[in-house]
Protein backbone atom coordinates (compact mmCIF):
# COMPACT_ATOMS: atom_id res chain seq x y z
CA UNK A 1 0.00 0.00 0.00
CA UNK A 2 1.38 3.13 -1.16
CA UNK A 3 0.30 7.32 -0.49
CA UNK A 4 -1.58 7.14 -3.76
CA UNK A 5 -3.68 4.18 -1.79
CA UNK A 6 -4.27 6.11 1.65
CA UNK A 7 -5.31 9.15 -0.06
CA UNK A 8 -7.82 7.15 -2.36
CA UNK A 9 -9.16 5.93 0.27
CA UNK A 10 -9.58 9.00 2.24
CA UNK A 11 -11.30 10.55 -0.47
CA UNK A 12 -13.87 7.90 -0.42
CA UNK A 13 -14.74 7.91 3.02
CA UNK A 14 -14.06 11.81 3.88
CA UNK A 15 -18.03 11.89 3.46
CA UNK A 16 -18.82 8.73 5.61
CA UNK A 17 -16.02 8.91 8.01
CA UNK A 18 -17.56 10.12 10.84
CA UNK A 19 -20.45 7.85 10.68
CA UNK A 20 -18.63 4.89 10.40
CA UNK A 21 -15.58 5.09 12.70
CA UNK A 22 -16.84 7.64 14.92
CA UNK A 23 -17.97 5.53 17.72
CA UNK A 24 -16.36 3.01 17.38
CA UNK A 25 -13.49 4.17 17.68
CA UNK A 26 -14.41 7.07 19.91
CA UNK A 27 -12.86 4.87 23.33
CA UNK A 28 -9.52 4.52 22.24
CA UNK A 29 -9.55 8.37 20.74
CA UNK A 30 -10.75 9.90 24.52
CA UNK A 31 -8.22 7.85 26.27
CA UNK A 32 -5.24 8.52 24.53
CA UNK A 33 -6.01 11.97 24.37
CA UNK A 34 -6.33 12.16 28.56
CA UNK A 35 -3.24 10.36 28.78
CA UNK A 36 -0.74 12.12 26.44
CA UNK A 37 -2.38 15.57 27.60
CA UNK A 38 -1.97 14.86 31.62
CA UNK A 39 0.47 18.13 32.44
CA UNK A 40 -0.39 21.87 31.45
CA UNK A 41 1.03 23.94 28.99
CA UNK A 42 2.02 20.68 26.39
CA UNK A 43 2.95 20.95 23.01
CA UNK A 44 0.79 18.13 21.16
CA UNK A 45 1.24 16.77 18.03
CA UNK A 46 -1.47 14.38 16.21
CA UNK A 47 -0.58 12.55 13.04
CA UNK A 48 -3.72 11.83 11.08
CA UNK A 49 -5.88 14.32 12.58
CA UNK A 50 -8.13 13.47 10.28
CA UNK A 51 -11.65 15.21 10.31
CA UNK A 52 -10.62 16.29 14.60
CA UNK A 53 -12.64 14.32 16.27
CA UNK A 54 -10.41 13.78 19.20
CA UNK A 55 -9.88 17.59 18.84
CA UNK A 56 -12.19 18.50 21.63
CA UNK A 57 -10.93 16.37 24.57
CA UNK A 58 -7.58 18.45 24.55
CA UNK A 59 -7.01 20.43 27.66
CA UNK A 60 -7.89 24.16 27.04
CA UNK A 61 -4.00 25.21 28.13
CA UNK A 62 -2.61 22.74 25.45
CA UNK A 63 -1.08 23.82 22.83
CA UNK A 64 -1.97 21.47 19.58
CA UNK A 65 -0.77 20.88 16.20
CA UNK A 66 -2.89 18.09 13.77
CA UNK A 67 -0.93 16.82 10.58
CA UNK A 68 -2.78 14.72 8.10
CA UNK A 69 -2.44 13.75 4.36
CA UNK A 70 -5.72 14.42 3.22
CA UNK A 71 -7.00 17.73 1.87
CA UNK A 72 -10.64 17.05 2.17
CA UNK A 73 -10.33 15.35 5.76
CA UNK A 74 -8.32 18.77 6.78
CA UNK A 75 -11.18 20.79 5.90
CA UNK A 76 -13.82 19.05 7.95
CA UNK A 77 -11.39 19.50 11.09
CA UNK A 78 -10.79 23.29 10.27
CA UNK A 79 -14.80 23.52 10.31
CA UNK A 80 -15.09 21.91 13.78
CA UNK A 81 -12.48 24.11 15.49
CA UNK A 82 -14.36 26.92 14.03
CA UNK A 83 -17.71 25.79 15.51
CA UNK A 84 -16.50 24.78 18.55
CA UNK A 85 -14.11 27.52 19.17
CA UNK A 86 -11.14 24.68 20.15
CA UNK A 87 -8.52 27.39 20.79
CA UNK A 88 -6.10 24.99 21.72
CA UNK A 89 -5.80 24.12 18.13
CA UNK A 90 -2.72 26.02 16.57
CA UNK A 91 -2.26 24.89 13.91
CA UNK A 92 -4.22 21.89 11.25
CA UNK A 93 -1.47 21.33 8.37
CA UNK A 94 -1.46 19.13 5.21
CA UNK A 95 1.57 17.24 5.91
CA UNK A 96 3.05 13.38 5.07
CA UNK A 97 3.60 12.24 8.70
CA UNK A 98 6.99 10.57 7.04
CA UNK A 99 7.91 13.36 5.86
CA UNK A 100 7.39 15.88 8.60
CA UNK A 101 8.78 19.83 8.37
CA UNK A 102 8.96 20.19 12.29
CA UNK A 103 12.49 20.87 13.95
CA UNK A 104 13.89 18.08 16.39
CA UNK A 105 12.17 18.04 19.56
CA UNK A 106 8.62 20.45 18.55
CA UNK A 107 7.13 18.45 21.29
CA UNK A 108 5.76 17.00 24.24
CA UNK A 109 3.63 14.62 23.05
CA UNK A 110 2.66 12.75 20.42
CA UNK A 111 -0.12 11.16 19.15
CA UNK A 112 -1.40 8.57 16.28
CA UNK A 113 -4.57 6.99 16.67
CA UNK A 114 -5.72 4.40 13.98
CA UNK A 115 -3.00 5.66 11.14
CA UNK A 116 -0.11 3.20 11.78
CA UNK A 117 -1.59 0.60 9.20
CA UNK A 118 -2.25 2.92 6.72
CA UNK A 119 0.84 4.88 6.20
CA UNK A 120 3.31 3.00 3.54
CA UNK A 121 6.35 2.94 5.66
CA UNK A 122 5.49 2.10 9.91
CA UNK A 123 9.85 2.51 10.63
CA UNK A 124 9.77 5.67 8.92
CA UNK A 125 7.07 7.01 10.34
CA UNK A 126 7.51 6.19 14.08
CA UNK A 127 11.16 7.12 13.30
CA UNK A 128 9.91 10.90 12.31
CA UNK A 129 7.81 10.87 15.88
CA UNK A 130 10.55 9.67 17.62
CA UNK A 131 12.91 12.74 16.22
CA UNK A 132 9.83 15.34 16.76
CA UNK A 133 9.22 14.57 19.90
CA UNK A 134 11.59 15.84 22.79
CA UNK A 135 13.53 13.39 24.72
CA UNK A 136 11.35 11.64 27.54
CA UNK A 137 8.59 12.35 25.93
CA UNK A 138 5.00 10.50 25.40
CA UNK A 139 4.39 8.96 22.50
CA UNK A 140 0.50 7.33 21.80
CA UNK A 141 0.01 4.94 19.43
CA UNK A 142 -4.18 3.12 18.85
CA UNK A 143 -4.05 0.82 15.90
CA UNK A 144 -5.76 -2.59 15.19
CA UNK A 145 -2.53 -5.17 15.25
CA UNK A 146 -2.78 -8.84 14.01
CA UNK A 147 -5.45 -11.02 16.33
CA UNK A 148 -3.92 -13.74 18.40
CA UNK A 149 -7.22 -15.42 17.83
CA UNK A 150 -7.17 -18.09 15.17
CA UNK A 151 -9.87 -17.51 13.45
CA UNK A 152 -9.77 -13.62 13.32
CA UNK A 153 -6.03 -14.25 12.11
CA UNK A 154 -7.05 -16.27 9.38
CA UNK A 155 -9.36 -13.66 8.40
CA UNK A 156 -7.15 -10.78 8.43
CA UNK A 157 -4.40 -12.87 6.54
CA UNK A 158 -7.32 -13.57 3.88
CA UNK A 159 -7.85 -9.55 3.54
CA UNK A 160 -3.85 -8.79 3.93
CA UNK A 161 -4.17 -8.48 -0.48
CA UNK A 162 -6.84 -5.86 -0.02
CA UNK A 163 -4.80 -3.48 1.51
CA UNK A 164 -4.77 -1.02 -1.50
CA UNK A 165 -8.55 -1.14 -1.81
CA UNK A 166 -9.59 -1.62 2.11
CA UNK A 167 -7.03 1.44 3.10
CA UNK A 168 -4.96 -0.85 5.78
CA UNK A 169 -3.20 -3.63 6.58
CA UNK A 170 -5.70 -5.87 8.29
CA UNK A 171 -2.63 -8.53 8.90
CA UNK A 172 -0.27 -5.61 10.80
CA UNK A 173 1.98 -7.42 13.18
CA UNK A 174 2.27 -5.76 16.81
CA UNK A 175 5.95 -7.74 17.09
CA UNK A 176 6.89 -6.51 13.78
CA UNK A 177 6.28 -3.14 13.92
CA UNK A 178 7.60 -2.59 17.64
CA UNK A 179 10.93 -3.77 16.46
CA UNK A 180 10.95 -1.84 13.44
CA UNK A 181 9.95 1.47 15.01
CA UNK A 182 12.37 0.77 18.49
CA UNK A 183 9.62 1.84 20.52
CA UNK A 184 9.96 1.87 24.23
CA UNK A 185 6.58 0.94 25.11
CA UNK A 186 5.53 1.04 29.00
CA UNK A 187 2.07 0.29 28.71
CA UNK A 188 -0.15 -1.76 26.34
CA UNK A 189 -4.02 -1.99 27.11
CA UNK A 190 -6.95 -3.69 24.74
CA UNK A 191 -9.05 -1.18 23.07
CA UNK A 192 -12.29 0.28 21.49
CA UNK A 193 -14.82 -2.47 21.11
CA UNK A 194 -14.17 -5.84 22.57
CA UNK A 195 -10.74 -4.90 22.91
CA UNK A 196 -9.70 -5.70 19.06
CA UNK A 197 -7.59 -2.64 19.15
CA UNK A 198 -4.67 -1.89 21.18
CA UNK A 199 -3.56 1.19 23.10
CA UNK A 200 0.11 1.52 23.42
CA UNK A 201 1.93 4.61 25.82
CA UNK A 202 5.54 5.24 24.74
CA UNK A 203 8.33 7.22 26.09
CA UNK A 204 10.50 8.54 23.18
CA UNK A 205 14.14 7.09 25.07
CA UNK A 206 16.01 8.71 22.56
CA UNK A 207 19.69 10.96 23.93
CA UNK A 208 18.62 14.59 25.01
Amino acid sequence: MDLEDTLRTYRLFSGSYELLFGPVFHPGRKEAVRIANDRPMQRILEVGVGTGLSLPYFRADAKVTGIDVSAEMLAKARRRVEKSQLAQVKELLEMDAEKMSFEDNSFDAVLALYVASVVPDPARFVAEMRRVCRPGGTILIVNHFMSENGVMRFVEKRLAPLAGKIGFHADFPLDKFLAAGHLSVREMRPSNLFGYWKLLRCVNDKPV
